[in-house]
This record gives structure tokens, C-alpha cells and sequence, in this order.
């Protein structure tokens, strides 16, 4: 007997990162990160019917991710912000309240926040801290967080905060903390995310490495009592036809050349973690077929960025049933993106969307 799936969370991507391009590796003014580009991104992802849209942070590009939330509090009335946080940048009591002010500013759609959080471990700039210490700050970070935006009164002795004191007077509209995102691929990052998330994020990756994965965390949450949720994160190209979308595909690398892309891998203050290893991996299994690892899977976005550095590839059959085969796999929520991110949203919606059975993630 099949269990039927429950809806799954759809969300895009705001660029706020500067990660915006016709062409990969070939920056254009028009596509840069900006108030006025990554909210029309954003309106582009609501009026297509998007769940939710990632607002990604980055220390040394783009804009500020908690001002442009709130700035695109007034101005969204149904989709819900995924807002990136670094915590390394943060110091958690003055998070929390920042939190539970825009969830105010947010309001709710359908019962649930339109706040969700995203949960970066990051380093403060200038500085580098060794993984496992990281991550057990990011356990840390994501506790007291919890604890005051659930309203309660916060003993916290730990290794890198240590705080007696009641919640802020301002707290969220559901009197609970809003939705955790998290993504590590490392057995420290794992670790953290069962400890302390409520939804697991994880790069592209093939079924079975996804199945793989899953079952790891699955396995990891329980010993903790807990379950976690799991969101996969994607480029996605959907044309008409295949040929046309791997056109498209080959299209925006036409430009890049190797000393190009390994440079801009390079620059990221990622670039040596595991899942951006893992990442490569995948693309050099790949290269002896094109680029794509497994069916309508293309790793060649990950030459010329680093981080998430697939696309699933076809035409609108084959975009939803690769989506649905992952869903069985046990994926709950999707963040996808695409080049130039609000073109190709508008693609998404068109030929996919209206397909999927998708509604805001409730955790």
C-alpha cells in the first residue's frame, strides 16, 4: 500500500547575492543585486504562486537580507520569506527580537508564519573557526533562539553564550519560534541539524545519494527524539522541448571559460566544505556524459559557482516527474532557482507549477 504524499513547499530565489546572470561568470549591471531588482524577483515569485522565496546573506556581496525582508513586508501579501541568517554575524538575544518583529510585519497565510529562518554557520568576517566548534555554536544559536521566540525563560550555560533572562517583550504572532531551516553535509553539520533545525537543506544530489541522506538524518533526529522535515535545493531549466532546455543549458556556460570559473569557486568562503566537495564530485563523475550525472541532473552550473551546482534539465514532463521522484525519496520542500532568475520563474510557473501539489511547509 502507497502512502499518499503530502503537499510539498515550492519556494524560488531572491538574488540578493549577486548571483544573477544571462550568461555564468559574465556579471551584468542589469542583473546585479539591488533593492529594486531582487524585489521585483520576489513580486515575480508571488504573482507565479510560489510558496516561498529563499533571501539568501552573504558577507562580501549584495544587500542586507533582514533589511530587505522587512522591506518586502509591505509590499507581498501571501508568500512566505525564507531569510537567511549568519550566525557567526549575530548575537542571539538581538536576533530574536529582530525575528519576532518581522514575523509581526509578515503576518500569517493559511495558519502558519510567513517568517521562516534559514540558518547559515557561519564565521564572523576576518575570522575562521574550525568546523565542529562552528556547528556546535550554530546548536547553540538555534536553541536560544528557540527558547525565546517559544516565549520561555532562558537558563543557557554553553560554551559560546551564556545568558539568564526572559524572552523579549515582542514575540512572534504564533507565540512560537518561526520554522528552522538548516542545510551541512559534514557529520558535525548533520549533527547540528538533528540537535537543533526543523528542516533539513540539502544541495542536488542523485536519488540514491538523496535516499542516502534522508535515511542518515532520519536516523540521527530520532536519537535525539526528534524529526526533521527535508528541503532540496536546485537550479531548474524547463523549456518546451528537451533539446530546448538543454540549449538553454549550454547556452548560459557559452561564455565562461575554466580560469574564469575555478576563480569564482574559489572566492567563496565555502569553498573548501563538504558539501561543495561533494558538488565536485558529482562533476567529474558527470563529465563523461555531458554533464549530466543522472537523468535530466546537469552539474554544469557548478562550474562558475559555488554551492548548489545542479539543475534538473527538460521539458515540463520530465521537470516534474524528476521533482516527484525526489518527493518519494522523502522531500517535503524545494528551493529553486534558475538564470535570470525572474525569467526563469516565470517559466517554472507556467509549465510546472500548476502541476505540483505544493502549499506553504508547515512544521
Amino acid at each position: 500500500m502507497t502512502t499518499a504524499l503530502q503537499p510539498c513547499e515550492v519556494s524560488w530565489f531572491a538574488a540578493l547575492c549577486d548571483d544573477d546572470y544571462e550568461f555564468l561568470g559574465m556579471p551584468d549591471a542589469r542583473l546585479q543585486s539591488s533593492w529594486d531588482h531582487c524585489r521585483d524577483i520576489v513580486l515575480q515569485a508571488e504573482t507565479g504562486g510560489f510558496d516561498n522565496i529563499l533571501c539568501p546573506s552573504g558577507y562580501q556581496l549584495g544587500i542586507d537580507t533582514t533589511a530587505f525582508v522587512a522591506g518586502m513586508a509591505a509590499l507581498t501579501r501571501r508568500i512566505r520569506m525564507l531569510m537567511a541568517v549568519r550566525v557567526g554575524e549575530s548575537w542571539p538575544p538581538q536576533l530574536a527580537r529582530q525575528i519576532a518583529t518581522l514575523d509581526r510585519m509578515l503576518g500569517m497565510i493559511g495558519g502558519l508564519p510567513r517568517l521562516t529562518v534559514n540558518i547559515i554557520s557561519s564565521d564572523l568576517p576576518g575570522e575562521t573557526l574550525a568546523s565542529e566548534p562552528r556547528y556546535a555554536r550554530t546548536v547553540e544559536a538555534m536553541h536560544i533562539l528557540r527558547t525565546l521566540l517559544n516565549g520561555e525563560h532562558l537558563s543557557h550555560r554553553g560554551e559560546f553564550w551564556s545568558f539568564d533572562l526572559d524572552p523579549p517583550r515582542v514575540g512572534t504572532l504564533s507565540g512560537r519560534c518561526p520554522p528552522l531551516y538548516f542545510g551541512g553535509l559534514s557529520p558535525a553539520a548533520r549533527d547540528a541539524a538533528a540537535r537543533g533545525c526543523d528542516v533539513y537543506l540539502m544541495w542536488p544530489d542523485t536519488l540514491e545519494g538523496v535516499r542516502g541522506i534522508v535515511a542518515d538524518l532520519r536516523a540521527r533526529a530520532a536519537r535525539f527524539g526528534r524529526t526533521l522535515r527535508f528541503g532540496f535545493r536546485v537550479h531548474v531549466i524547463v523549456r518546451e522541448t528537451e533539446a530546448q532546455a538543454r540549449a538553454a543549458a549550454d547556452r548560459l556556460l557559452s561564455r565562461l571559460d575554466a580560469a574564469t570559473g575555478e576563480a569564482i569557486r574559489a572566492k567563496s568562503l565555502d569553498s573548501q566544505s563538504a558539501g561543495v566537495a561533494r558538488q565536485a564530485e558529482l562533476r567529474e563523475e558527470a563529465a563523461r556524459q555531458d554533464g549530466y550525472i543522472e537523468a535530466n541532473l546537469w552539474t554544469g552550473i557548478g562550474r562558475a559557482r559555488s554551492g548548489c551546482g545542479a539543475a534538473i534539465v527538460g521539458d515540463p514532463d520530465q521537470v516534474l516527474a524528476k521533482l516527484e521522484a525526489y518527493r518519494a525519496e522523502g522531500i517535503d520542500a524545494f528551493i529553486l532557482s534558475g538564470y535570470p532568475h525572474a525569467a526563469e520563474a516565470d517559466l517554472f510557473a507556467r509549465h510546472v507549477l500548476p502541476r505540483l501539489d505544493h502549499a506553504p511547509l508547515g512544521v
